[in-house]
């Protein structure tokens, strides 16, 4: 099994806590800078969750 399989089989297991993350993540962004690229970073949020989404697919996990 690759790093990558690996890491989508974690992302797949772990949903909510990878998307808990992404916001986390974002947030901290927006704090930094002043909320200057924060449309930007809404974009990129929503891509992140998009793929742990897709790998969760991917992996067969149910829905959470």
């Amino acid at each position: 099994m690759s790093i990558v399989d690996k890491v989508k089989e974690m992302l797949g297991q772990n949903v909510d806590k990878a998307k808990g993350a992404v916001d986390k993540a974002g947030d901290m962004i927006d704090e930094k800078t002043g909320g200057k690229y924060a449309d930007k970073v809404d974009k990129a949020q929503e891509q992140a969750k998009k793929f742990v989404d897709e790998q969760r697919k991917d992996s067969n996990q149910p829905p959470a």
